[in-house]
């Protein structure tokens, strides 16, 4: 996704920031910040004055009482655990990818995975936005504004800092397996609901599932980190270099796919091993991809999945990427892919150099059909519409962007699209 914005600024603090949305709404600009740029839809992009917030790092204050820690907006995710050690504090639950923003992975909707915990979004319990005429707007965790301002797609503001909850420094002994899927099927509500994160990866074209279950301990419990040599097979050579490779030749060769696929499927896995909550939780990724994924009631998993496998089957794709399957509690975020019902989530992808758009349309007509909401930062089609008829809070947010920013000033094309002009 490119941008080509009018300028850009780089504000160094929050004053800064006050002053170049002040003058761009004065000037009658659009205004739109931009995190990491991780998203894959053009949520973060304008033809107006780009924000770049990569200068506004680290805590501005921590309550050590409540646990509660108080971040600039453009803190990277991989920082944030370093910043929280002197503190004895972790986040309660991350993704699998730690480049982004705080501001930017909560704007839209950034999750891990387990039933019992709520996306990142559910995290926050106070974020500061500035308004178009500069001025600054704290939302508090009594504010009734707060389960729209924490997930807010950047329509209702910059957010200049987010005040998290945090919880007691943490351990997970996590378990990695290459099982039958199959068996993982048949236990799947069990596994979910005995495990505090669980997650599974389907290779397409294979029998085999590689499982993820990771389990809280205390702080002070013990921890057994792979060794470099282990790290390095499984995170380096193994999800990253090989399968760069496998996904190269089967983008030449698509007839490859499901032999690749099937070895693939049994290599990874195989390893437990305990570490500090983020250690686990986040995995470096380099393979280069585009994603889509959608958000299903916790009990349609099931038949959703059951019929992607049939749908990939039928059109005789050849899908080198594997698809991988979350979860998620019920949330109040107004505009949560989790708001209101347990959920989980199925992500489908593509080797960035292959053609996606078919896989995609279809996949995304099939999760629809189950309940499915997208994720506001990964590809989909939605306009808003339809997504007004799939989110009870919908009007409710829309009232509150027209309030606070009635001439659209952080408004761009994505917004026009997903929440109307």
């Amino acid at each position: 996704m490119t941008a080509q914005p009018l300028r850009v600024e780089r504000p160094i603090d929050t004053a800064a920031l006050q002053r170049c949305v002040a003058d761009a709404a004065g000037a009658g600009l659009r205004v739109k910040a931009v995190g990491a740029g991780h998203s894959f839809t053009d949520i973060a992009a304008t033809d107006g004055v780009q924000l770049d917030l990569s200068a506004l790092q680290g805590i501005i204050a921590v309550d050590t009482g409540r646990s509660r820690v108080r971040l600039r907006a453009g803190t990277r995710l991989h920082r944030i655990p370093s910043l929280l050690e002197p503190y004895g504090l972790a986040m309660p639950n991350l993704g699998d990818i730690d480049r982004q923003s705080i501001a930017g992975a909560v704007s839209t909707g950034t999750h891990g995975t387990g039933a019992a915990f709520g996306g990142m979004a559910t995290q926050v319990v106070g974020v500061t936005l500035v308004q178009p005429d500069g001025g600054l707007l704290s939302v508090g965790d009594d504010d009734p504004l707060l389960p729209a301002a924490a997930l807010g797609l950047g329509a209702l503001g910059v957010i200049a800092d987010v005040t998290l909850q945090c919880v007691p420094a943490f351990v997970l002994q996590a378990q990695e397996r290459s099982e039958p899927l199959a068996d993982v099927l048949q236990s799947l509500a069990d596994r979910v609901k005995a495990t505090d994160h669980f997650e599974f990866y389907w290779f397409p074209h294979t029998d085999r599932a590689a499982t993820k279950a990771n389990t809280r301990l205390p702080g002070t419990a013990g921890c057994r980190p792979p060794g470099p040599g282990a790290r390095w097979i499984n995170d380096t050579l193994l999800a990253n270099t090989l399968f760069r490779a496998t996904c190269a030749a089967g983008s030449a060769v698509p007839a490859v796919v499901p032999a690749v696929n099937a070895a693939a499927a049994r290599l990874l896995g195989g390893r437990d091993y305990s570490d500090a909550s983020a250690q686990v939780f986040t995995t470096r990724r380099t393979v280069r991809f585009r994603e889509m994924e959608y958000a299903v009631p916790a009990d349609r998993v099931g038949p959703a999945f059951s019929a992607l496998q049939q749908l990939i089957e039928e059109h005789r794709w050849r899908i080198s990427f594997p698809v991988e399957v979350r979860w998620a509690a019920a949330d109040d975020r107004w505009l949560s892919t989790a708001y209101g019902r347990d959920t989980a989530y199925i992500a489908v992808h593509r080797y960035y150099r292959e053609d996606f758009a078919e896989y995609f349309t279809a996949v995304e007509e099939l999760l629809l059909a189950h309940g499915g909401r997208p994720h506001w930062g990964k590809l989909h089609s939605r306009h808003a519409a339809a997504l007004a008829q799939q989110y009870p809070r919908f009007g409710d947010f829309l009232a509150v962007r027209e309030r606070l920013d009635p001439d659209r000033v952080f408004a761009n094309a994505y917004l026009d699209r997903v929440l109307g002009a």
